[in-house]
């Protein structure tokens, strides 16, 4: 089936690879960048450590979640990307570099192929939407960065306990509020924090014991005790 660029363009419309960019210069740019869809059933691999990225992707609905698998099968989440957000691009914009992580669909999902040759090498026609393009992608690029240092933080202090207070207060700075959710699941936690999840199960139960925290799933809301120390 081909693919509507009209539609596509309607939903890309104001994610960071495309903002400030309107929408017919966005049509064009799909066409020149050979825009493609594809869709991934829960858990399949997206991206595989060790090929090349000839693409990136851009999140259309469902979810993808980064990871690194050592020799002896002990996964590490870096990270998650959500609709309308964009992964794989800094692997894509160093032609051969093998993938350091795996892309895999949380959930049923839809990812935009982008390729990345027609923004490293801008059409003969100078169209001035190729230097926006390249400009959102450094921007992008910058942000994730800083993310890498966060999760640097998050997983600097020795205890599982530092570790937690540390990720979820940024949660709730992020959200604006002691009330948030997260995008993990406790296992996917666990990987993200460099934890066991056992272990840190239980110190989630300990810090709702000591009045720290309320959890259940995903949800979480930090208590006064827990912003004030």
């Amino acid at each position: 089936m081909a693919l509507n660029y009209d539609e596509i363009a309607n939903q890309v419309a104001g994610t960071a690879p495309f903002e400030g960019i309107d929408h017919d210069d966005t049509v064009s740019m799909l066409r020149c960048m050979g825009a493609r869809v594809r869709a991934f059933k829960s858990e399949e691999l997206i991206l595989r450590m060790g090929e090349p990225a000839p693409a990136f992707g851009l999140v259309l609905d469902g979810g993808v979640r980064i990871e690194r698998t050592d020799a002896w099968g002990d996964t590490s989440v870096i990270g998650f990307a959500r609709p309308g957000e964009v992964f794989g691009e800094s692997y894509a914009c160093a032609p051969n570099t093998p993938l350091l992580v795996n892309a895999v669909a949380t959930e049923g999902t839809r990812i935009l192929l982008l390729n990345v040759n027609h923004v490293l090498r801008p059409c003969d026609k100078g169209c001035a939407y190729h230097a926006r393009l390249l400009t959102n992608l450094l921007m992008l690029s910058a942000r994730k960065n800083i993310e890498l240092s966060r999760r640097i933080f998050h997983t600097s202090p020795k205890s599982i306990r530092g570790k937690l207070l540390s990720y979820l207060s940024s949660e709730a700075a992020r959200a604006g509020s002691r009330r948030f959710s997260i995008p993990f699941n406790r296992q996917q936690l666990a990987d993200y924090l460099a934890v066991d999840r056992c272990a840190l199960s239980s110190e989630l139960g300990r810090m709702q014991r000591d009045g720290l925290l309320r959890t259940r799933r995903s949800e979480f809301e930090l208590l006064v005790e827990a912003a004030e120390g």
